[in-house]
């Protein structure tokens, strides 16, 4: 087992820093001067010069991504041109809101991704399966800023029951303030009993989460649908049902838990899939999270912070493998021979 976690272990390191290699050469062969930036379009060439030094432009390239590598690993992943303020710095209060984010539509996803995939695989075939599968698919396809205009019409302008935008509502900020602990603003108030900035942030937290959760939800309903299937196929439930075991009790016990593990898979990368995928949640929603940090990073030619949301979002990615890989490792021993 310690040689299987190794082996993965030192192929995510591997991916991650491929991933750094990669975007930062491309960050720097693309047209713009991150140094303008940095000093503004008036600035004069001594002052573009002592920028392009303070920001080791003026090194070759192989130099820039072997400090650059030590820089990580000491945690300095550089200095954002945009904000002035450290990168990682930067991620530790940007990326909390953007995790709760996905946290919450994954729940959802769950919630009504598995009970719907185990009642399209108990009806395949009839009308129940088709439904699901109908819903799988639209949640899959469907465009997330189509999907969200469509709430926001329907729950903020015609039934006026949700916010529209922003993590909570500004006039219960200054009457309640928060404080930040994880920078999670359901968790932080739910963790200091700031009850009206709970409600007021958790109330603001439904709309995006459900637009995050529908790509989910699709995939794990056709996942857990398909696993099912493959597993009510085998000797062991035939026999349950031979037994006279109750259908409920054959779906929920002898095939859901057998068919879990693709699907725990599936939850993990699908999760690190939502993180990237929240730019266009948080520009509709107007969240102030990881997307719009990279977005606005973009467009400021900002290449440490592109390049740290690049990383952050690659080690999420290796991470979330390397669980679902310890986690299957322990439950089907075959998989350590691979």
């Amino acid at each position: 087992m310690t040689r299987f976690i190794a082996h993965r272990v030192a192929l995510g390191l591997l991916v991650v820093v491929g991933v750094v290699v990669l975007t930062f050469v491309i960050a720097r062969v693309i047209p713009g001067d991150p140094a303008t930036n940095w000093v503004g379009p008036h600035a004069s060439p001594v002052q573009l010069a002592r920028a392009r030094h303070t920001l080791g432009l003026d090194r070759p390239l192989p130099a820039q991504i072997v400090d650059y590598l030590r820089g990580i690993v000491s945690g300095d992943w550089g200095i954002s041109i945009h904000t002035k303020q450290p990168v990682l710095s930067d991620l530790g209060t940007r990326a909390p809101a953007s995790i709760e984010l996905v946290a919450a539509g994954m729940f959802l996803a769950l919630l009504a991704g598995i009970p719907l995939g185990l009642l399209s695989a108990r009806w395949a075939g009839r009308a129940p399966d088709v439904g699901v599968r109908l819903v799988a698919v639209v949640g899959v396809s469907m465009p997330v800023f189509w999907l969200a205009l469509i709430l926001q019409l329907i729950f903020f302008q015609k039934l006026q029951v949700l916010p529209v935008s922003g993590q909570y509502d500004p006039d219960v900020a200054a009457a309640h303030p928060l404080q930040a602990y994880t920078h999670m603003p359901v968790v932080d108030s739910l963790v200091a009993g700031n009850w009206p900035m709970f409600r007021s942030s958790l109330t603001h937290l439904v709309l995006p989460a459900i637009v995050v959760a529908a790509y989910p939800m699709g995939v794990v309903a056709r996942m857990v649908r398909a696993s099912v299937l493959e597993t009510l196929g085998e000797d062991h439930v035939r026999m349950t049902r031979a037994l006279g075991f109750p259908e409920r009790t054959i779906f929920a016990h002898f095939a859901l838990r057998p068919a879990l593990n693709p699907v725990v898979s599936v939850i993990a990368l699908v999760f690190a899939y939502a993180l990237v995928n929240t730019f266009l949640v948080e520009a509709i929603f107007d969240w102030n999270g990881l997307g719009s940090y990279a977005a606005d990073s973009i467009q400021a030619l900002d290449t440490p912070a592109v390049i740290g949301v690049t990383l952050f979002i690659a080690i999420f990615y290796v991470v979330a493998n390397l669980v679902v890989d310890i986690v299957q490792a322990f439950v089907d021993p075959r998989i350590r021979l691979r």
